[in-house]
């Protein structure tokens, strides 16, 4: 679960980034797989995401909400899940 306690409070000044963002023309579940998706579907998925992500405008913005807020589906900022696990826990980097 993301952790809520980090978000910013409902100014629009920490928000209005979103409006801006590629994602708003595609659908959701390009950035969000569905239960039990793995192997070559979700990495396909992902590359999808991630096509739409280095495009955005506001890529570094959607990537530093992420990873403060530890968000824990989807990608986002152009990082899957694992990727920012991976960034936000240092043991797992050098695991992998």
């Amino acid at each position: 679960m993301a952790e809520l306690s980090r978000l910013p409070g409902p100014v629009m000044d920490h928000w209005e980034w979103q409006y801006k963002g590629a994602c708003r023309e595609v659908e959701p579940a390009t950035f969000f797989h569905p239960e039990g998706e793995r192997g070559s579907a979700r990495r396909r998925r992902d590359e999808a995401a991630k096509a739409v992500c280095g495009a955005c405008p506001v890529l570094q913005q959607c990537r530093d909400h992420a990873l403060a807020v530890k968000e824990p589906y989807g990608v986002w900022g152009g990082l899957s899940e694992d990727e920012r696990s991976a960034i936000l826990n240092p043991a797992l980097r050098r695991a992998g």
